[in-house]
């Protein structure tokens, strides 16, 4: 039976929290549908103290921005854009239209089509999150999606310039600089200077996880995002020094984040406790970590590895890093979680950064019915139908009317009786079914 030896917020105080943000969303949301520009400005002013001529950045806005990027953070932007890039391409490449005779004279298919255009949200409150841009633009760029526009907050009064500079080498369209609920808002609602979107990707706070969370219906939204979560799963075979830098390491992202050590050795599990606090004494971070660990960090120590695989798939992690001997069985087993980082030589945050897979995720449990942020996501796959010849339309004809009258839709049966008087020459009464299949 699994012990804790430390525990989070119960899930009724974390309800709390959340209904106090859905209402100020709510406010807020409904400002930008009736002022458009004058209340994005007005909040933008409100929140960021940032109010410019144009949040639309201009061509030399863009490039006096990338001038201020040093040589090395570009170098480090464009290799990690080209990992991203690369896995991306090999996941469209995986993705084919389908076309199949599924009885003689009727043909299905599917079409994969990019969606036409697509709002990249980028993070940059507390942290400039420069590899958001990454996820978001770059994969959307190699979707074929025709229209990408992207925003991310201001910096000491400014476009932050290595999101700028990551921004436009990904390859987005048009470049805001705004941020926060009136960022998102404005690019799914739409302005009178800005068209709306058909689609909303990218993290954020849990204001604008909200308000994707509200506009969803009116646009797609990539996933319902909550705070950045960790679990580690762990036994022996690594040390708490590893354990507590891989917790601490997600803890720093917000005060709301979870981080979970899952562990089969309860001296493992103490001392890790020890060396949280040992890393927190000296991070620099530590403001913001200390109190994600304190308020949902937890340490549950497992009997056996199948204990440790049941309470790893309940709790459904955004990351989950796992170290044992046995990490390809934990891959092969595991079925609920965002993301996978397997062995001690990987991590979450090559995943956040740089190694090439999408660093938005499920949260909040999503793990269980979604996968995260991927090629996919920006490409819509259509059916299409055609039935080639007169007997095929009569013959489906008439199994679609008797079922259409099984149902009571009248209509439709009519829809398919006119096609078997007309193509498969039965006299078929208005509003009757079909005549029986001819077996024979």
């Amino acid at each position: 039976m699994a012990i804790r030896l430390k525990t989070a917020k119960s899930q009724e105080q974390r309800a709390e929290d959340d209904a106090k943000v859905r209402a100020i969303v709510e406010g807020l949301l409904n400002q930008i549908a009736s002022n458009g520009d004058d209340a994005v400005r007005d909040l933008s002013e409100k929140f960021d103290s940032y109010s410019p001529a144009s949040f639309l950045l201009s061509d030399e806005d863009i490039e006096q921005a990338i001038s201020k990027v040093p040589r090395q953070d570009l170098i480090d932007i464009a290799f990690a854009q080209e990992q991203v890039r690369n896995f991306a391409r090999h996941q469209k490449e995986s993705l084919h239209d389908v076309e199949v005779e599924t009885t003689p004279g009727v043909i299905l298919g599917h079409k994969n089509i990019p969606v036409n255009s697509v709002g990249c949200y980028v993070p940059g409150g507390k942290y400039p999150m420069v590899a958001s841009a990454h996820m978001s633009v770059v994969t959307a760029k190699v979707a074929g999606v025709k229209r990408i526009i992207a925003a991310a907050p201001p910096s000491g009064g400014a476009p932050h310039p290595a999101i700028v500079a990551a921004m436009h080498t990904g390859g987005a369209d048009q470049i805001y600089c705004f941020g926060g609920v009136q960022a998102v808002g404005a690019m799914a609602l739409g302005t009178e200077s800005i068209a709306p979107v058909d689609l909303l990707v990218g993290p954020g706070n849990a204001y604008v996880a909200e308000a994707k969370r509200q506009l969803y219906g009116r646009v797609g939204i990539d996933l319902f995002a909550g705070p950045t979560e960790t679990l580690i799963i762990a036994d022996d075979t690594v040390d708490a020094e590893m354990c507590a830098t891989d917790l601490l390491g997600q803890a720093e992202h917000g005060p709301t984040s979870p981080a979970v050590l899952l562990t089969t050795s309860r001296s493992l599990a103490e001392a890790t406790l020890t060396e949280v606090e040992r890393i927190l004494a000296i991070l620099p971070t530590a403001e913001i970590a200390s109190v994600a660990w304190r308020d949902y960090g937890e340490v549950i120590v497992c009997e056996t590895y199948d204990e440790m695989l049941e309470q790893a798939d309940f709790i459904a992690s955004e990351h989950v890093q796992v170290m044992t001997d046995r990490d390809e069985w934990f891959l092969d087993n595991m079925t609920n979680y965002g993301a996978l980082f397997l062995g001690p030589r990987t991590n979450v945050a090559y995943g956040d950064k740089v190694i090439g897979t999408n660093h938005t995720l499920p949260t909040k449990k999503a793990g269980r019915y979604s996968g995260g942020l991927w090629v996919g996501k920006f490409i819509k796959t259509h059916t299409y139908q055609r039935v080639v010849s007169d007997e095929a339309s009569a013959m489906m004809g008439e199994y679609c009317s008797r079922l259409c009258m099984l149902e009571g839709f009248v209509g439709h049966a009519e829809q398919a009786n006119l096609r078997v008087r007309r193509y498969g020459g039965r006299n078929v009464e208005y509003g009757a079914a079909a005549l029986p299949v001819n077996k024979t």
